[in-house]
């Protein structure tokens, strides 16, 4: 179960700024009373991360918390790595996303594509991926096609993950991306589309592939030229240049040897191992972008009617809690805690990540750390519960 919530293909952000501390804020700073929240309060969220690095639930984390357009805390904690040697964290290094780039890059990259007019929701995956075979039912009888929308609320049918060694058997490494989605097309599904739930990577894999087929350009390009460049998140990409790789978190420790700078995710490894990282400071960009319907600072990425269909619980499939990417009430958003209201939205990465904005208090918590290092046995889903409901009950 475990890597069911792993990396998006090829979705793996990197970010870093090389100016001074105060200048890499990309939202300013301020104290906590002058946008509504108690100082005495929100400093829990500090001893509740410290009491967990303490406990060896995971080597380090930063965090970075803000409402109104104003940054009232971001701090860094503990370790980035505790091998080959420890390291102190800092609070520019960059963290390997995980499936944060599902809604960050992927489903952003599909929306921008509806908006142009060269995608709908309502189009069939086998329009893009002819091999994308349909449920099939006790009695033979072939379902209905999967739409875009499907593959956006993971209710597709497709099964959560594939077998990476199978993969490789079958086709090599590194595995050519056609022959990967060819295979996961043909997985056999577990439900008629719209039906049923089931969190998936590959479900973002052919989206990734679909946003090449339409626009030529990989999911990295795009969202590059359509998402990173315009919003100046100018320390933003997917592939590190070897400069960058001594401020990259590692994760698990494979073969002996730390992930430095290579994804977590065995399939996106499968994939040449490109890795993405980001700081929280990039990612507050992105947030508050979302909290102004899809604008910030002048640059507009997405329509304010576009992140409202986003970040509501699709219709035709409520049961599922999500939305066109982003998580709102489903098994997988307790990151957002107990406390913040049915508006708000957010994502988690398998390698330890998360992120939670709150559209009602114009408030957004960006946690990051570290616990698939070394092992990959970290505990953090507890943590990010009860780090969003201080943050939340700090509100005044």
């Amino acid at each position: 179960m475990k890597r069911f919530l792993s990396l998006l293909f090829l979705g793996f952000l990197f970010s870093t700024f090389f100016i001074s501390q105060l200048m890499a804020q990309s939202l300013p700073l301020a104290k906590p009373e002058e946008v509504g929240i108690s100082s005495s309060h929100l400093n829990q969220v500090k001893t509740t991360i410290q009491e967990a690095i303490d406990h060896k639930d995971f080597p380090g984390a930063t965090i970075l918390v803000a409402r109104k357009g104003k940054i009232v805390l971001r701090e860094a904690f503990g370790a980035s790595q505790w091998i080959p040697e420890k390291r102190a964290m800092k609070i520019d290094m960059m963290f390997d996303l995980a499936s944060i780039t599902k809604p960050v890059a992927t489903a952003t990259s599909v929306m921008i594509l509806v908006e142009q007019g060269k995608i709908r929701l309502w189009d069939k995956v086998k329009d893009f991926v002819p091999d994308f075979s349909t449920y099939t039912d006790e009695a033979g009888k072939s379902g209905e096609d999967a739409r875009i929308w499907h593959l956006l609320t993971h209710t597709s049918g497709l099964p959560p993950y594939t077998n990476a060694k199978e993969v490789e058997r079958k086709f090599g490494s590194p595995c050519p991306t056609d022959s990967l989605v060819k295979h996961i097309a043909q997985l056999k599904k577990t439900d008629p589309p719209g039906k049923a739930f089931h969190y998936s990577c590959l479900g973002f894999i052919t989206l990734a592939h679909i946003i090449h087929q339409i626009s030529g350009q990989s999911v990295a390009e795009f969202s590059a030229q359509h998402i990173f460049k315009p919003l100046k998140m100018n320390h933003t990409f997917y592939n590190p240049p070897e400069q960058f790789r001594s401020l990259c978190v590692p994760t698990e420790v494979i073969d002996g040897k730390p992930l430095i700078g290579v994804v977590h995710d065995p399939l996106a490894r499968l994939q040449s191992g490109i890795s993405g990282n980001a700081t929280v400071d990039d990612l507050a960009i992105f947030a508050q972008m979302m909290l102004n319907k899809g604008e910030f600072q002048g640059t507009r990425i997405l329509s304010p009617l576009t992140v409202e269909r986003m970040t509501e619980v699709h219709p035709a499939v409520s049961f599922s809690g999500r939305g066109l990417g982003w998580d709102l009430d489903s098994d997988y958003s307790t990151n957002g805690g107990d406390i913040f209201g049915h508006k708000s939205f957010g994502h988690t990465g398998y390698t330890g990540t998360s992120i939670w904005i709150d559209p009602e208090t114009e408030t957004f918590v960006i946690f990051l750390t570290n616990r698939a290092h070394p092992d990959d046995k970290g505990a953090i889903i507890s943590l990010r519960s009860r780090v969003a409901n201080i943050v939340a009950s700090a509100i005044r």
